[in-house]
């Protein structure tokens, strides 16, 4: 009987917590109960919408097969840098939904600024997620053209962060 009332109790709180996902415009919440020594419910919901893949793939998809074809026209690439930032070729994208931050702590100097010049591997901002800093690394050596997001903000998965070039 514990049992089943137990998993009658799981239900409930599963769904409160899609309902909690849902109304809060979460993309995904993880929660472990404990209910004893050796009894335990671990739950991750999680929802993916139609909007944050389509830039990751675009990104990976556009480097790859038509490298050779991009090479010859450059002036082709400044539109799409007005328009769309993470198509760039060199957009740099968060690789997880968290917040981000531009130094290292509030009194320090931000780890980048606009024209400076980085080396593969360089930290160039963190990304905060569940309370672990996360350092995001220069994919490339070169120059930051263009920062595309602010102290603090908010970043889901796929959502570009700069562009280096």
């Amino acid at each position: 009987m514990t049992k089943n009332t137990q998993h009658e109790s799981d239900v409930t709180f599963i769904q409160a917590l899609a309902e909690l996902l849902r109304e809060n415009d979460l993309t995904e919440l993880q929660v472990k109960r404990d209910y004893g020594e050796n009894d335990s419910l671990n739950v991750r919901v999680s929802r993916h919408t139609q909007a944050q893949p389509a830039p990751v793939q675009q990104v990976a998809a556009a480097p790859a097969g038509p490298a050779p074809a991009q090479a010859p026209a450059p002036a082709a690439e400044t539109p799409v840098d007005d328009g769309d930032p993470a198509s760039h070729p060199g957009a740099v994208t968060s690789p997880m939904v968290g917040t981000v931050y531009l130094q290292p702590e509030p009194t320090a100097p931000a780890f980048i600024s606009v024209g400076a010049q980085v080396s593969e591997g360089d930290t160039l901002l963190i990304v905060e997620a569940m309370k672990t800093m996360n350092h995001i690394p220069a994919p490339k050596s070169g120059t930051v053209k263009r920062i595309l997001v602010g102290d603090g903000d908010p970043v889901e998965f796929g959502t570009p962060l700069v562009v280096v070039e």
